[in-house]
């Protein structure tokens, strides 16, 4: 359904290598920068999340709004956690089971440096 998300950042080389080392875990890599903007998405293929400098125009989307990234196992959404708060992410929810979802909804919950909601989930 969605072609691609673009976010503004307040500071693009930070924003980057956040992207950078919480998208790793995933299997989702930087696939184009420029000094505008960074994409992230599947090596070889366009981007899915493009990130674009806005200093002192950026507003996070309030309460209801997250961006879910699709994590290959457990242990990618376990790694995805660790590096978000490696990285200075504010803790949403660590990594386990979401029964009120399902049985097999394992999911973490991260804020990023710019106040973006970001989730991890394997079903």
């Amino acid at each position: 359904m969605l072609g691609h998300l673009s976010f503004g950042v307040e500071d693009l080389e930070r924003a980057a290598a956040f992207y950078d080392a919480v998208l790793a875990p995933l299997g989702y890599v930087r696939v184009w920068t420029s000094p505008r903007g960074a994409g992230f998405g599947p090596p070889g293929g366009g981007d899915k999340l493009a990130l674009f400098a806005k200093p002192g125009e950026v507003i996070a989307p309030g309460p209801g709004f997250h961006l879910a990234f699709d994590a290959p196992s457990r242990e990618a959404v376990d790694a995805f956690h660790a590096a978000a708060m490696a990285a200075g992410a504010t803790d949403e929810g660590k990594p386990g089971v979401r029964l009120h979802y399902s049985s097999t909804y394992y999911a973490a919950f991260v804020r990023d440096l710019d106040g973006y909601k970001l989730e991890a989930v394997n079903q």
